[in-house]
């Protein structure tokens, strides 16, 4: 059902000091006005739709999220439904949900990151702070002068000034935003808690202490960091502790020495010396189990998304419904993530098909293949001779290509687009929107969306066919070297790299990230860019990753 673009990926987990919360299931022991926000109404709402395997259309609901690997990232801060990350040269990056803008973050360069529950701060190299994201009670407002560390809570954020003192901004309603006297080398800003790290190794913390989290134990540290209901410290002899809510194992951390520890709502990570990473606590969603390895091409499907590593193995993430996260073992050339199923082209050029197959889309026909397109419910491959092979749904036609030679195919939802050698397209399926109905000109690349198509002209201008009744399918001016159609929404690579998205943008999807990129892939509801360097970045509504 998706179209289904080709981004490379490859991020890292470091933990980040000074980590604030992910928010949760509210607890008896807080009232319901305590200004910490149950996930049900941050993400649970949306995702037992997606849970249900279908979207606000009826399709298959779709999401990916950006894969974490090795020594990408300096640091990094998870917040409620998102994800922060410091890069090497000082910019930021963010990835997951974007619904008020906590994964758009500002130009420019920073010291440090720390993301709150829907507002995300960074410290910049003057020591001034710049926030963005929800505003609603002043927390991504920070006051006036110099900074040395930051910190973002539920609904507030903390920061500490250069002659140690602390200051914190929005949400006050336990004193979490009032800090005692004296000075600090560190602070976290937790659920409605902050503990701050004296020069002597101390731990003061002051706000909610209903699971204890505001007690610290003896002994000294060397940093903390402040989840929901509970804290975590690194001791000097690399070991850590923590105190307070420990329901979902986050507070009993695991054997061995770190360099660093980050909370969140309801489970810990911690960065080993040697860059590995360790989570413990919650991991209903994949949290606290941390990917590894980096790709050279990602591939967004209905519900999940696929990577292909270096070595030519497969990893998926997501939702897992049909088994389409659970990729066959072997070495793979290139992947392409469908509605409920994903596929893939051994060395040879033999399809292999995994996840759904109700209607036979991971059912392939035999043979060799140059390129392999999923869509909703059925599939297409370009065969070495540059026929078009189709298998699965075919309840409009869509996996009955027609006669002749093709250079290029895409699978969109219920209808499939070749372009040929000459440069023309054919489209055949579902064209009630008329998305199959092609402009008659002469294209480099096409892409097949739900309802809609988008091509390449040699002119570097693009022209769309099909549903436009979110704009997808009004392309701005100017010329591009690539373009992705999604849902309901286009994005396009210019020539300069920047990314322009256009269409449907209820869940930012076409808010496109600044800077440069080499590729771009769109989703159902989000977007993903390959960076120069190798590594991504995406927006839009993501999903976590499952185990």
């Amino acid at each position: 059902m998706r179209p289904f673009g080709i981004v490379v990926m490859a991020l890292v987990a470091n933990s980040a000091c000074g980590r604030s919360p992910m928010v949760g299931t509210a607890d008896a022991r807080y009232p319901a006005d305590s200004g910490v926000v149950p996930a049900s109404d941050l993400r649970d709402a949306r995702i037992a739709g997606e849970a249900a395997g279908v979207g606000d259309d009826g399709a298959a609901a779709e999401g990916g999220v950006v894969r974490t690997g090795t020594k990408s990232f300096t640091q990094i801060s998870a917040g409620s439904s998102y994800t922060c990350g410091l890069r090497a040269d000082g910019t930021a990056s963010c990835w997951g949900d974007n619904g008020v803008g906590q994964a758009m973050p500002p130009s420019g360069t920073f010291t440090q990151i720390s993301a709150g529950v829907d507002q995300a701060c960074g410290l910049r190299a003057d020591g001034t702070v710049s926030c963005w994201g929800d505003d609603s009670g002043g927390q991504a407002t920070a006051p006036a002068g110099i900074f040395t560390q930051i910190s973002g809570g539920s609904y507030y954020a903390c920061g500490l000034r250069a002659d140690g003192t602390a200051s914190c901004w929005g949400a006050n309603s336990y004193g979490q935003s009032a800090p005692p006297v004296g000075a600090f080398i560190q602070i976290s800003a937790g659920g409605i808690h902050t503990c701050g790290l004296r020069a002597d190794g101390g731990v003061v913390c002051w706000g909610a202490n209903a699971f204890g989290e505001g007690t610290p134990p003896a002994g000294t540290f060397i940093q903390i960091s402040a989840g929901t209901y509970y804290t975590c410290g690194l001791r000097a002899n690399g070991t850590v502790s923590c105190w307070g809510d420990n329901s979902y194992g986050q507070s009993t951390p695991p054997a061995g020495t770190f360099a660093q520890v980050s909370t969140s709502y309801s489970h810990t990570c911690g960065l080993r010396a040697d860059g590995t990473v360790s989570c413990w606590g919650d991991n209903s969603a994949g949290q606290s189990t941390p990917p590894a390895g980096t790709f050279i091409q990602i591939s967004a499907g209905g519900s999940n998304t696929c990577g292909l590593q270096p070595d030519g193995t497969v990893s998926c993430w997501g939702f897992n419904y049909d088994g389409e996260s659970t990729p066959a073992a072997g070495t793979f050339t290139q992947i392409s993530a469908g509605g409920f199923h994903t596929c893939g082209l051994w060395s040879d050029g033999a399809a292999f098909c995994w996840g759904d197959n109700s209607a036979g889309p991971s059912t392939p026909t035999f043979g060799a293949f140059t390129q392999i397109s999923a869509g909703k419910s059925h599939t297409c491959g370009l065969r070495t001779d540059g026929t078009a092979s189709c298998w699965g749904d075919n309840s409009f036609g869509q996996s009955t290509p027609p006669a002749g030679t093709f250079t290029q195919i895409s699978a969109g939802e219920s209808h499939t687009c070749g372009l040929r050698t000459d440069g023309s397209v054919s489209c055949w399926g579902n064209n009630f929107s008329g998305q199959s109905a092609p402009a008659a000109n002469t294209f480099t690349k096409i892409s097949a969306g739900e309802s809609h198509t988008c091509g390449l002209r040699t002119d570097g201008s693009v022209s769309c066919w099909g549903d436009n009744s979110f704009g997808q399918s009004t392309p701005p001016a100017g010329a591009f070297t690539q373009i992705s159609a999604g849902d309901a929404h286009t994005c396009g690579l210019r020539t300069d790299g920047t990314a322009t998205c256009w269409g449907d943008n209820s869940d930012w999807q076409t808010t496109s990230a600044a800077g440069t990129f080499t590729q771009i892939s769109a989703g159902e509801y989000h977007t993903c860019g390959l960076r120069a360097d190798g590594f991504a970045n995406c927006w839009g509504e993501l999903v976590t990753p499952d185990p």
